[in-house]
């Protein structure tokens, strides 16, 4: 039986989930990727060779039978489950004093129940194979900004990180929360361009959420802010 560790990167169709899905793949190990259009989803396994250790599963990462789907699916082909990342979200670019409250609702679910969703389903493989959980931040949890209901989202996964970390570092569980400042993903379509200044690349924040996941056997580093040289809060 294949022994190579099994990632589970929910929104990991473009972006950043994509590239710690192509990083991960290429350390070795097996990778279920989930998000919500399968098109997009055959799109990017396309594009890699539809390599045999790449499992895509179409679902909603707010909805709890859609995860647990994901997380069987990938026990099933793998029989193993090492780590699993939370970095489905979106914002909607708008403000609590003008803003447009009919995409609030899938916003706050989205960003601040779908990884609560995942550690449910996952947490009992992850006691098996004292594997680690890996939430996708923002800066924005660490900085207020004026009116910002998306920054708010990402204080609750802030604070849903080390809550988390609380209750399972001794099943052997580790959690890691990593924080991007300004990343040049698919994250600002909603605004119709990028942000002035320097940003990361999608591959950069990989980088960093690789390097926690190979932390040797009982290291468990807990919060990493990441943000591009020039970005001052």
């Amino acid at each position: 039986m294949n022994d190579a560790p099994v990632a589970l990167i929910t929104g990991g169709g473009t972006g950043i989930g994509a590239a710690v899905a192509r990083q991960l793949l290429e350390a070795g190990y097996r990778v279920t990727v989930t998000g919500r259009t399968e098109g997009r989803l055959r799109d990017f396994a396309g594009g890699l060779g539809d390599p045999e250790g790449l499992l895509t599963v179409a679902g909603n990462a707010a909805e709890f039978e859609d995860v647990q789907h994901a997380v069987d699916r990938t026990l099933k082909a793998y029989g193993r489950l090492d780590t699993v990342v939370a970095n489905a979200g979106f914002a909607t670019h708008d403000s609590v004093a003008d803003g447009d409250p009919a995409g609030w609702t899938e916003m706050v679910l989205t960003n601040v129940l779908g990884p609560a969703l995942l550690i449910r389903a996952s947490v009992e493989a992850l006691k098996e194979s004292r594997g680690r959980i890996v939430l996708v931040g923002s800066v924005a949890g660490f900085v207020n900004t004026p009116g910002n209901l998306y920054g708010a989202t990402k204080w609750a996964v802030t604070g849903l990180a080390e809550n988390t970390r609380r209750q399972v570092t001794e099943f052997g569980i580790g959690v890691t929360l990593v924080a991007p400042g300004r990343v040049e993903t698919p994250f600002w379509d909603g605004l119709g361009s990028l942000p002035p200044g320097r940003l990361l690349t999608s591959d950069q924040i990989a980088d960093s959420i690789v390097w926690a996941i190979r932390q040797p056997a009982g290291v468990d580093v807990n919060t990493v802010v990441v943000r591009p040289l020039g970005q001052p809060n």
